[in-house]
């Protein structure tokens, strides 16, 4: 069932008003915050003044918007007026960008309720939300447990009902994995279907901004309201936006799906493998085809995004020098030693590794050898993808080899990157992608993710929707949730 439809549904049977939804989630926050510290801030004058003007609207028998009193939460890399945008790192803490990001003012164009700004890993480098300047998220599963990355705050926040929804980015993986982590539905929308205008740049040719919610409908409806043209975003694709509530119908007879062989190998554990071939199972009952595919140039994601990625990362964050904004190191003896202090203080250990491989591949003699090598297996990697779909309509997989890790046990960097290792080939190549729960492992979710061709959104909808539909792994919920 829809948690938006049946909050929209309350308000225009009076119900409920918005501003009484909106104090719920207020207090619900204050109770629960202290265990999962999902949020980094909170907008509670912002969330009730439109509280507030959903319920004058319907006083005054005006129409609402889709998502009129929906509480939703952003992520920490969107910038927003009156409101901290850290990135979770010091060098921006206390940070107020001077615009709003498009996909925020679409948000509440259509009635959404934004109540406040989630925890990431620091500048969205990361699968874990620990590299936050701020402390670690929680898995509401297990408090113990990581609630992935970097959209965890996102994550922890839906599964943990303080929100109903949440926007996170995706990199590598950062809505896919966190959802996976958290057994809430996240979804990687196709590369510029989505306005990039106002998310904090990590790696430009990657980034994208996506919902976290707890069913596939309320994920179609929030990527309703963002996706679009925005002549503010270059990379932003000038086409017509279908409409995806017509593609949620729990019928797959005769679609084709593909099993990545590259995804089920070496590294995944038996729990998830079997989570996937249970799930699998499912969709054959529900009328579709299964075939396994091979894409072999998926071996090469992890370390062509490690180079692309960082490449792309020591340009945009070469910005941050303590002069214009964010943190200033003093005093100090030169212009240069101001710049080396403040980013030796502001940065965290992960964005200083990810900067430094980064600047080191497109360096003179470097750059050929490691960059311009990348950007080719990285066009190997989508001719993959698109091979495969002139055989398939949608390819699957686990969208994380694991479940969720207990803190502290991935300090290896090179362990952690290997959590992404199913996502990454997505962004790589530019696609969209879903992650849904498809079962547990010793108490902890599993995520079946669900990869489409460019602008494939229908598609990815109708089947992680008719899977939704035949199970009741959506239903469940974190023990503490009464």
């Amino acid at each position: 069932m829809s948690l938006i439809r049946t909050l929209r549904e309350q308000l225009v049977k009076r119900e409920r008003s918005a501003v009484e939804l909106t104090q719920e989630q207020l207090d619900w926050i204050d109770q629960t915050e202290p265990l999962i510290h999902s949020f980094l801030h909170l907008m509670p004058e912002r969330a009730m003044a439109q509280a507030r003007r959903i319920d004058q609207a319907l006083a005054r028998g005006e129409a609402l918007g889709p998502l009129a009193g929906v509480v939703m939460a952003l992520k920490d890399n969107l910038c927003t007026l009156n409101a901290p945008t850290t990135c979770a790192s010091q060098i921006l803490k206390d940070y107020q960008a001077p615009y709003e990001a498009t996909v925020n003012l679409k948000l509440e164009a259509a009635g959404a309720i934004l109540i406040g700004k989630t925890n990431l890993d620091e500048f969205a480098m990361g699968s874990s939300t620990e590299n936050s300047a701020y402390g670690p998220s929680r898995n509401p599963w297990d408090l113990g447990t990581v609630p992935g990355g970097s959209s965890g705050g996102s994550a922890a926040a839906v599964a943990a009902r303080l929100v109903v929804a949440a926007l996170g980015s995706d990199t590598g993986g950062s809505i896919r994995q966190p959802a996976a982590f958290c057994g809430v539905v996240g979804l990687k929308p196709t590369y510029g279907l989505v306005s990039r205008y106002g998310l904090v740049a990590f790696a430009s040719s990657l980034d994208q901004i996506g919902p976290l919610a707890n069913t596939v409908e309320d994920a179609a409806l929030v990527l309703q309201a963002i996706a679009g043209y925005d002549p503010y975003d270059s990379t932003s694709l000038n086409l017509a936006v279908p409409d995806y509530n017509s593609a949620l119908i729990p019928d797959i007879k005769g679609l084709k799906v593909g099993l990545v062989t590259e995804f089920i190998g070496e590294g995944t554990s038996p729990g998830v493998l079997q989570a996937i071939e249970t799930a699998l199972e499912v969709l054959k009952s529900l009328g579709a085809e299964i075939q396994e595919v091979s894409c072999p140039q998926f071996k090469y994601g992890l370390p062509t995004y490690y180079i692309i990625a960082p490449c792309e990362a020591s340009a945009n964050l070469a910005r941050y020098d303590g002069v214009k904004y964010g943190l200033r190191a003093e005093p100090a003896e030169s212009l240069l030693g101001m710049y080396e202090q403040s980013r030796n203080q502001g940065f965290g250990r992960e964005v200083k590794r990810r900067i430094m491989i980064g600047t080191y591949a497109l360096s003179s003699g470097y750059y050929d050898a490691y960059y311009i090598k990348a950007l080719k297996v990285r066009t190997l990697i989508k001719e993959d993808f698109l091979n495969a779909f002139t055989k398939v309509d949608v390819l699957v997989g686990p969208t994380a080899p694991t479940t969720a890790f207990r803190f502290g046990d991935k300090e290896d960097p090179l362990s952690m990157y290997l959590s992404d290792v199913c996502t990454i080939p997505l962004n790589l190549a530019g696609m969209g992608g879903i992650s849904i729960p498809c079962g547990f492992d010793q108490g902890l979710p599993i995520g079946l993710q669900i990869m489409g061709a460019p602008l494939a959104e229908p598609t990815l909808l109708r089947v992680a929707y008719a899977y939704e539909q035949a199970t009741a792994w959506h239903q469940h919920q974190p023990s503490f949730i009464t």
